[in-house]
């Protein structure tokens, strides 16, 4: 059986590591065979970068892309071409 360890900290009140934890639990009698760090996203969120839509337009040599100019915090807005059929300026 599978637990989250963050499940676990929500009936029990401790400051334990999932490291830690697992030696109380095998002590008591509970056999832990392993500990998992899962990602819900590979590599986290590192990389990740955030930006406004100033600006939306149709491409002109595609019909289900647009071209849309982004600031993501630079000195210069990016043109970054899209496939989202609901972008929109002033979207974050």
């Amino acid at each position: 059986m599978n637990i989250s360890y963050n499940w676990l900290k929500e009936y029990i009140d401790t400051d334990k590591t999932a490291n830690e934890l697992a030696e109380i639990l095998t002590s008591l009698g509970l056999e832990v065979g392993s500990i998992e760090e899962i990602e819900s996203i590979k590599g986290g969120l590192a990389g990740v970068v955030v930006g406004e839509v100033l600006s939306c337009q149709k491409h002109p040599g595609a019909d289900k892309l647009s071209i849309t100019t982004v600031h993501i915090g630079g000195t210069e807005p990016l043109p970054i071409v899209c496939g989202a059929p609901n972008v929109a300026a002033g979207q974050k």
